[in-house]
């Protein structure tokens, strides 16, 4: 198998947003992430980078993670991870069950016993 047919296995095609921080630079960078795998991803953004630029970028539901440039072309760039992930974490939902604290009432269960001797009548 050639590098460029090993290349293309186990990449998933998605559209999440990632932070940056690029070595040697303060502050962080938003970008889009086209696709990713468990030795990298591509990004895009306006963000201005090079070939071998060192960074972190933090995806969701994994954290961050060390990677390198590997290459650019426009205002897309693949990075290569310094350790493989599992890429199936960061397509999880972000909340799998709504908190009672956020979702409507008519969807959360019922008031308990104790709970209903606790309303005031009007």
């Amino acid at each position: 198998m050639t590098d460029i047919d090993h290349r293309q296995l186990g990449r998933d095609s998605l559209f999440l947003m990632a932070d940056l921080r690029l070595d040697g630079q303060d502050g962080e960078h938003r970008v889009r992430v086209r696709n990713l795998s468990a030795g990298g991803m591509m990004a895009e953004g306006a963000l201005r980078v090079s070939r071998g630029t060192r960074l972190e970028a933090n995806l969701r539901h994994i954290g961050w993670i060390e990677g390198v440039v590997a290459w650019v072309q426009d205002n897309r760039f693949g990075i290569a991870f310094v350790e493989q992930i599992d890429p199936k974490l960061a397509r999880e939902p972000v909340a799998t069950q709504p908190s009672d604290d956020y979702a409507p009432r008519y969807v959360r269960p019922p008031l308990a016993q104790n709970e209903v001797k606790r309303l005031r009548k009007l």
